[in-house]
């Protein structure tokens, strides 16, 4: 080896090992507030001032207590529901967009490309008066329908599968229409499984997008059956505010949820967002 490539080599060692280091730091002090929370879920009434992260007497109890409580069960399985709904909903509708944007040639399309982007510089806070008036106007205040009609499709989903599917070959499009099939079969069977990565990107950020939120379905409910899990657990705290190992249970059961979906998924996380990157 020459003297140069030891040196070479020299350097390039300290900055990995620096790189490193500060990326464990940083990953520590992410985590610690989860590990906390998972830790304090553990603790009796008297072990909750004690920051050892591993209790003296760990125990269940906090969650058989919480899971017994019907409201939270209910809240659990309303944010389970709204969320698959708006995720299946996001998928099918924002796609379906995506592909007449990207593969159909009529007047007008810049301009409703154009139009559906604008949106996204509106802040949700400016459209919440609107969505309101429209909900009572209709009678879709405190409902399933209410919660979820203004996640139904976005703008940010049809512009990532727009730019995905602009890269499917035409010739494969124009050889599904000689074989006879349809725009919607073409649609389904040919264009969707060549853009399955930013299809899965664009239902896993729309499943926890939907499962965290909470400003909206605040405002257009009021029954707390209705309420979703982050609702839900809002007024969980309050009614339980000097009993930190309970809250800490309720916020440990609303989390699990999105920690197995980062878990199992992550790849696909990883990799819709380095595509995402590189397709805006």
């Amino acid at each position: 080896m020459s003297e140069a490539t030891r040196l070479s080599h020299g350097r390039v060692r300290p900055g990995l090992i620096v790189t490193w280091t500060v990326l464990f730091i940083g990953g520590l002090i992410m985590v610690s507030p989860i590990a906390f929370m998972f830790s304090t879920s553990l603790k009796t009434a008297d072990q909750i001032y004690d920051l050892r992260l591993i209790p003296a007497a760990p125990t269940l109890a906090n969650y058989i207590s919480v899971l017994a409580d019907g409201r939270f069960m209910r809240w659990f399985f309303n944010s389970t529901l709204i969320a698959v709904l708006v995720t299946l909903s996001n998928c099918f509708f924002d796609s379906l967009v995506g592909y007449t944007l990207a593969k159909f040639e009529f007047r007008g399309r810049y301009f409703i490309f154009i139009a559906i982007l604008s949106t996204l510089m509106i802040p949700t806070e400016m459209l919440v008066i609107p969505w309101y008036l429209m909900s009572s106007q209709l009678g879709w205040l405190d409902s399933y329908w209410g919660i979820m009609f203004p996640g139904m499709m976005t703008a940010f989903g049809t512009f990532l599968m727009k730019q995905f599917f602009e890269t499917v070959p035409n010739d494969f499009i124009e050889a599904a229409r000689v074989d006879g099939l349809n725009e919607f079969q073409i649609w389904w069977k040919v264009a969707l499984p060549l853009v399955t990565p930013a299809l899965s990107a664009l239902a896993i950020f729309t499943f926890l997008g939907n499962w965290t939120a909470f400003f909206w379905p605040l405002i257009v409910t009021t029954s707390k059956e209705l309420y979703t899990l982050p609702v839900g657990l809002s007024s969980f705290a309050v009614e339980q505010s000097i009993q930190w190992e309970m809250i800490m249970t309720g916020a440990a059961i609303a989390t699990l949820p999105t920690l197995l979906v980062f878990l199992v998924l992550q790849r696909y996380i990883v990799r819709g967002v380095m595509l995402a990157g590189l397709k805006g």
